[in-house]
């Protein structure tokens, strides 16, 4: 069946992926988030804790403090080892992608999953981490994605 077909049915060629992945995830180091409610990463981090997920926030410029009752680290590879990341939600522009990519494939072993949020997609980043057996989600929302399988 054509893409074009199955999206004009609702029905995208990544749902499987995007079930499964919201189904076993538990733990989610969100790069990006903010302290600010206003902004939307805070409202997706907000939801995803709501559902039971661990929302774990990277952000530079706000380490050493906490959002949503989580400590916030600097980077990826600042993430203690006892904290077991799923999935790393980007919410970072297109140029900042390749960098964390790199650095969740060489710090967080129990990555399965890189997502990058709406309107954001580097095909180079997906491929080295599809490369190394990651699920990768480009241009999509798990605030939006995971209701439909929850």
């Amino acid at each position: 069946m054509q893409y074009a077909i199955l999206r004009d049915i609702g029905v995208s060629p990544m749902d499987d992926d995007i079930a499964r992945i919201a189904r076993e995830t538990r733990c989610i180091a969100m790069v990006g988030l903010s302290p600010n409610e206003l902004r939307p990463a805070w409202g997706v981090a907000r939801f995803l804790k709501s559902q039971g997920y661990r929302v774990i926030p990277v952000n530079p410029f706000h380490a050493g403090t906490e959002i949503l009752d989580e400590p916030v680290f600097g980077s990826l590879a600042q993430i203690p080892a006892d904290i077991r990341v799923d999935m790393v939600d980007i919410f970072r522009r297109a140029e900042a992608i390749p960098s964390i990519v790199d650095e969740a494939l060489a710090h967080l072993r129990d990555v399965r999953t890189i997502w990058m949020q709406l309107g954001i997609f580097h095909e180079p980043a997906a491929q080295r981490a599809r490369a190394r057996g990651l699920t990768v989600i480009e241009d999509r929302c798990p605030k939006i994605e995971f209701p439909r399988f929850l």
